[in-house]
């Protein structure tokens, strides 16, 4: 009898994240399904990666010293409140290898971001969940509050929703949370509200943000954390030694130096946006006010039907069309919606053919 190695305790109980589906570049297809920017990086990262190939011989800055410097004059804050990691996967693992274990608990609303509950599991920790109010994805502060976490986790923008909360919630929260509240702004950039104004008077406070969104580097790698220096010092002893790459240091200093190109494409994935839920509006589709750069929103087919197998339906008809979103059954709340990205205008048009291809198929 043959035997295999012997695996951690936490490994044995452990459900890998499973990512939206990555096609071939080249095949033709309509990426809406992981909310990418639909263009390209600021050009001036070329130059920025051209030049340090004749050091790739050479370890990257261990601690990304000038990109922290860069993100603390963006935010107007202290290089020693800012860390950098490969992705904010990388920082959110980070927070539960350093906050949580077989005591101190982890929690998450529910339906949210499922990394959260896969770097939970990672580490041994247990996991409490925090279900949703209703399906506008309310928060009820009080429930975070008397959670019994150590580590909380709060997408804002809600993913796979967009919902943006107002500080005020997160102010209750902060004040009477016992523990550490991550305040996942992933989709920050395209929203019109944020919580760095909350640093300064929320030491419990983590802010972790991605460039892989809003300034096209989802290639890369490029994350980072904001906090009060203390827990920064403390996410610094548990990091990878060289966890973000020579390059990739560099070319997300050069995004961030490029102000205009970003508010540039930024504007234009709002606007798109904007244009797109007016037209969702105008056909009776129940969507969730967005600050992100997706649309969560609920199918009607052509019988003026709703519910899990509509939005089935239509995720699989643009699949078989070659326009890729993003269905998510596994939860009553998300099962009667698709989420679509937010792509470039031509993107955009192809989209809204084939969704009324679809509402029209089965009519006579």
């Amino acid at each position: 009898m043959e035997h295999g190695p012997q695996l951690s305790r936490p490994l044995t109980q452990h459900h890998p994240y499973v990512p939206g589906k990555q096609p071939e570049i080249s095949d033709g297809t309509v990426k809406l399904n992981t909310n990418e920017n639909p263009y390209p990086p600021s050009p001036q990262i070329k130059n920025a990666i051209l030049d340090e190939l004749e050091s790739l011989r050479l370890y990257p800055n261990s601690s990304s010293n000038d990109l922290r410097a860069g993100i603390a004059k963006l935010h107007r804050l202290k290089a020693s409140q800012v860390i950098v990691g490969n992705g904010s996967d990388d920082l959110l693992n980070l927070c539960t290898r350093c906050f949580s274990d077989e005591k101190l608990k982890v929690g998450m609303l529910e339906p949210s971001y499922s990394l959260y509950e896969v770097v939970a599991s990672l580490q041994g920790s247990s996991l409490i969940r925090i279900p949703f109010d209703d399906d506008a994805f309310s928060i009820t502060p009080k429930s975070i509050v008397d959670s019994g976490a150590n580590l909380f986790f709060i997408t804002s923008p809600h993913a796979p929703s967009g919902r943006e909360y107002s500080m005020d919630c997160f102010r209750q929260i902060l004040s009477e949370f016992q523990g550490l509240v991550v305040i996942d702004e992933a989709y920050a950039d395209f929203a019109g509200q944020n919580a760095l104004s909350l640093l300064d008077d929320y030491p419990n406070l983590i802010i972790t943000r991605t460039m892989s969104k809003s300034y096209s580097l989802a290639g890369l790698r490029v994350g980072y954390a904001l906090s009060s220096p203390e827990i920064i010092s403390i996410l610094d002893q548990a990091r990878e030694v060289y966890n973000v790459d020579r390059l990739a240091q560099a070319a997300a200093l050069a995004s961030l130096n490029d102000r205009n190109y970003f508010e540039e494409t930024l504007a234009l994935i709002v606007k798109e946006r904007r244009k797109f839920a007016m037209v969702l509006d105008e056909w009776g589709w129940k969507s969730c006010p967005s600050g992100a750069n997706f649309i969560f929103t609920r199918p009607i087919d052509f019988k003026g039907e709703s519910g899990p197998e509509v939005a089935s339906d239509l995720y699989d008809y643009l699949s078989s069309r070659n326009v890729l979103t993003r269905y998510f059954p596994q939860h009553e709340l998300t099962s009667s919606y698709v989420r679509i990205s937010i792509g470039n205008s031509r993107d955009m048009d192809i989209l809204l053919e084939r969704i009324i291809e679809w509402k029209t198929q089965e009519q006579p």
